[in-house]
């Protein structure tokens, strides 16, 4: 008959767990009480079951015994004293009732018996109490001794050789680093006349002082300032270990319209100057072109006068300039400001003397004009390469290529790209789906995707980067141009990057530097002197412009901004509260009507909620493409002189809902009218996440078979536009006149 392990132990009135162990221990094959068991191994746990319970008991009875014994003599005693204190009381009792008799007597001999036992039973009582209170604090005391630790005896470790110490530190951290007491340290500074607490920052003579009076050498600790990118730059380009070979970063400068984005589009046959507005590029390029299975890195500045810091900061990450000048225009102030920014930079200079094919050019006069300027051709005695070239038709392209590459073996330029890396910004912009975007140049080291980075008064991890090609890469050797995702913040054009070897290192270096710029710009604020004093006081009573800047771009911001403030108008001043990438949002719309300010949009649309909002409130927007016009405008604003102009109507807004390939006709959109109309004769603009991708006029439009002249809204329709065929689904296409209106 089988039994399980349960109902066994209910019947040896033992716990579950204890049968278990101990058949267990007698080599049975028992898991848990639900195991079951037969005969002969319910016998075996029975007797088990009873030796263990009678082996228990006489070791509880070996115990128990002196312990009753101790009680019953304490008890005892403890009768006798009491017993005997009652007797005096009792003889007077018998000596007056002598002459009772017998019965007296029998009374004596009840009442005494009736004290015995009562004088028996208070004793046991308190004996009883005693015995309680007495477990009661053996019980206290056993706690007390079982939580509180043993006193922890100090090592006497002996005192290091050498105490390398940082300004700053406390006796606590002295103490810990020449193994003594801070109580022993602040007494022996209090013997040589310091007096300190523990806490208390001590200056480098205190802690030198303290050292020499234990006998140890003092060194000051190194500290390296994580925020200054420029040092770990600096060391990262006088490293000349491992050095290999890199591609040469040429900067294409010169005058407006002297054909500068021409030649770049012939050498990496792409068209650039049909999507710029006005035929001005309006931001910094980079991209990589093989010339002769060589590589060579291109840089496009801007040629108008305004971009003179982004210009700037091409010369200062570039290897070589290539300065174009029309031959038929000659030398032009833009012309003179990239001679002497490639001269600060101190990078040499190849003249390429561009429109040879025109009937006016002439070449020689260029070189007549450069000459003032100390670029002396090489043929006349000087060091300076001039090309006559014509961009529009590639005359002589091969030899400036040459001349080039010549001029970078000259140079042997090499980067070491075994190390963390380390470059420049080219550009930075904010995109709607992407975040922060920046185009980056590497100058040293191999950059990887994952990289942490500082970049200028930002951080954050490489998440992503993509080549000039727009094809996603997963490391940028030197010289190589890429655009990067993964910053927190939008960086600025010209800024300086470093990887660092962990997040962390990275986090702690960008919010320091953030920091800094904060601080920096307070007391840039903040600070007056006597001299400028009644200049700030006469501010105080001019007018001022108030402007908010939204572009496409972080350069572009910049140069609004400074150009803005280099308007010189007597009595107004421009007075910029905000400067942001982007399109135009509410918040944007909230503040200008806050402060009274006007929305200049460069390159950018706003929201339709913004632009609602902006109708509602009456808050002027002024969306430009071409900086000349925001420029003349601020400045006709600030000097009172608008006269009547063209403005631009927006007539309607459409959505494209599909596209249509035709060969010969190119890309036909198939689109909704959202509101408004679309008319036959109207400029339309094509957005694309509230950026303006495409300013142009309509090809066509259609509705079914028919031309039509306009579509109202709510209805469908067809249309082309001119020179564009690069339209993509849930693009918005808005269509705007030119009315002349009075001022």
């Amino acid at each position: 008959m089988t039994k399980r392990i349960y109902e066994l132990a209910k019947d040896l009135n033992v716990s579950s767990k204890d049968l278990v162990s101990i058949a267990n221990k007698a080599n049975m094959s028992v898991k848990n009480h639900m195991s079951t068991l037969d005969d002969k191994a319910v016998k075996t746990l029975t007797n088990a079951v009873k030796k263990n319970n009678s082996s228990a008991k006489a070791k509880t009875t070996e115990h128990k015994a002196p312990k009753k014994g101790a009680n019953h003599n304490n008890n005892e005693k403890q009768v006798d004293n009491k017993s005997s204190r009652p007797q005096h009381n009792k003889q007077k009792p018998q000596q007056n009732n002598a002459n009772d008799g017998n019965g007296g007597r029998n009374n004596n001999r009840n009442s005494q018996n009736k004290n015995r036992r009562f004088n028996n039973n208070n004793g046991n009582n308190r004996n009883n109490r005693n015995n309680r209170r007495g477990k009661k604090n053996q019980g206290r005391n056993r706690n007390n001794n079982e939580h509180r630790p043993a006193p922890t005896v100090r090592k006497d470790q002996p005192l290091p050789e050498k105490l390398v110490y940082s300004v700053g530190m406390n006796v606590q951290d002295i103490a810990k680093l020449i193994h003594r007491d801070a109580t022993e340290i602040i007494k022996k500074l209090f013997m040589l006349g310091v007096m300190v607490n523990q806490n208390q920052s001590l200056d480098a003579d205190t802690i030198e002082l303290l050292a020499a009076d234990y006998g140890i050498d003092v060194e000051q600790k190194v500290e390296v300032d994580i925020a200054d990118l420029d040092k770990f730059f600096e060391v990262e380009e006088e490293d000349s270990e491992d050095m290999e070979p890199r591609a040469p970063v040429v900067t294409i400068m010169g005058h407006v319209d002297h054909g500068k984005t021409t030649l770049l589009d012939y050498l990496r046959n792409s068209h650039v100057t049909e999507g710029e507005a006005g035929g001005i590029t309006q931001h910094i390029g980079a991209y990589q072109a093989k010339l002769n299975d060589r590589v060579v890195t291109f840089l496009d500045t801007p040629g108008h006068a305004a971009f003179t810091a982004m210009r700037a900061r091409g010369a200062d990450i570039t290897d070589i300039t290539v300065l174009v000048v029309a031959a038929d225009d000659g030398v032009m102030p833009q012309t003179i400001e990239a001679i002497n920014h490639a001269k600060a930079a101190g990078t040499p200079i190849i003249v390429a003397v561009n429109k040879i094919d025109k009937p006016g050019a002439k070449p020689e006069n260029v070189i007549n004009q450069l000459m003032q300027y100390e670029l002396v051709p090489e043929e006349y005695g000087g060091d300076t390469i001039f090309v006559n070239i014509s961009a529009k038709f590639g005359q002589n392209i091969d030899e400036l290529l040459e001349m080039i590459l010549l001029t970078a073996d000259v140079l042997e330029l090499k980067a070491n790209p075994n190390k963390r890396a380390a470059g420049s910004v080219v550009e930075a912009r904010l995109d709607k789906g992407r975040g922060t975007v920046a185009t980056v140049l590497v100058q040293q080291g191999t950059m990887h995707v994952g990289d942490p980075i500082v970049v200028g008064n930002t951080y954050g991890r490489v998440r992503t980067m993509t080549n000039d090609r727009g094809r996603r890469v997963k490391s940028a050797l030197p010289s190589t141009p890429v655009e990067i995702t993964g910053l927190n913040d939008v960086p600025s054009a010209g800024d300086r990057f470093v990887v660092f070897e962990d997040e962390k290192t990275a986090r702690a270096a960008g919010e320091e530097r953030a920091k800094r710029a904060v601080i920096a710009e307070r007391n840039r604020n903040n600070i007056v002197s006597v001299s400028d004093l009644f200049n700030k006081m006469a501010e105080k009573q001019m007018k001022s412009v108030p402007v908010i800047i939204k572009a496409d771009v972080q350069g572009s911001v910049e140069v609004l901004a400074g150009s803005f403030h280099k308007i010189d108008v007597e009595g107004v001043k421009v007075d910029i509260i905000h400067t942001a990438v982007g399109a135009i949002n509410e918040s944007d719309v909230t503040l200008a009507e806050a402060s009274g300010a006007i929305i200049v949009g460069f390159n950018v649309r706003p929201t339709p909620q913004a632009k609602q909002q902006a109708d509602t409130d009456k808050v002027e927007i002024r969306l430009h493409s071409v900086i000349y016009n925001a420029i003349d405008e601020i400045e006709a604003a600030m000097k009172g002189q608008l006269d009547p102009e063209f403005e631009e109507k927006v007539v309607g807004t459409a959505e494209v809902r599909d596209l249509f390939k035709v060969s010969k006709v190119g890309t036909i959109v198939g689109g909704m009218v959202m509101s408004g109309k679309i008319t036959r004769n109207a400029s339309v603009r094509l957005i694309r996440d509230g950026i303006v991708i495409f300013d142009g006029k309509i090809g066509s439009l259609r509705r079914y078979k028919d031309d039509v002249k306009e579509v109202k809204n709510g209805y469908d329709f067809g249309l082309t536009i001119e020179k564009y065929n690069d339209e993509k689904v849930g693009d918005m296409i808005e269509a705007y006149e030119m009315v002349e209106i009075p001022r």
